[in-house]
């Protein structure tokens, strides 16, 4: 599957994993997790931008425990449609980017963001565009969070062992969030496993 056909089921998405499927939910533990691991390391006035932040749910979290200054990115524009009937004050008040990771990440300055996080979006993106991972350690001045799925939770499809599928049509590829950013300078700080996700917090070095 090439790049633009993986962009392509996200950008378009409609019924499961769609804007309004996760609106529909809210915040979740993982939610929390995002929330108790910022509060512990920053202010409420930092900068926080959410990679893959969809309508919203878990910026929405944050802003309801006092965090002011919110950013998202998303590939769907109903997304933004979403967040405006679902969390009218966030998308008043935050700043919001409609595109692909790797078509928005390069405008961002670097450490622009105090703190950089996803929730199972990093896992989505083609090994094509596996360069915006430095990217993302590049924009972040002093914490990064990853919550994505790092090991099969239900059989694969796929015959490839670095690769699942959300359904039929959407490659989900595991990684080793640790080795990446690492490797980029980042020092892991803390991990923890839930149900799906294993969230992993990297502190910039220096």
């Amino acid at each position: 599957m090439d790049p633009d056909t993986v962009r392509n089921t996200w950008t378009d998405r409609a019924g499961e994993y769609s804007p309004g499927y996760y609106a529909y939910y809210g915040p979740n533990e993982t939610s929390e997790v995002i929330r108790d691991t910022l509060s512990e390391h920053l202010n409420h006035d930092a900068a926080i931008l959410e990679l893959g932040c969809g309508s919203g749910r878990h910026l929405a979290h944050l802003a309801d425990h006092g965090f002011e200054n919110l950013s998202g990115v998303d590939i769907n524009a109903e997304a933004f449609d979403t967040m405006r009937e679902a969390y009218p004050e966030l998308a008043a008040d935050g700043t919001f980017h409609c595109g692909s990771i790797e078509d928005i990440i390069e405008e961002f300055d670097d450490g622009q963001f105090d703190a950089v996080y996803s929730v199972e979006t990093l896992q989505h993106l083609h090994p094509d565009v596996e360069w915006v991972f430095e990217d993302v350690a590049r924009i972040t001045d002093t914490v990064l969070v990853t919550a994505e799925i790092e090991e099969p939770v239900h059989e694969s499809s796929s015959s490839d062992p670095d690769v699942n599928y959300v359904d039929s049509d959407t490659p989900l590829y595991y990684r080793d969030w640790n080795g990446i950013f690492t490797a980029l300078d980042l020092v892991e700080i803390d991990v923890f496993r839930g149900d799906r996700d294993t969230t992993r917090t990297f502190r910039v070095s220096g």
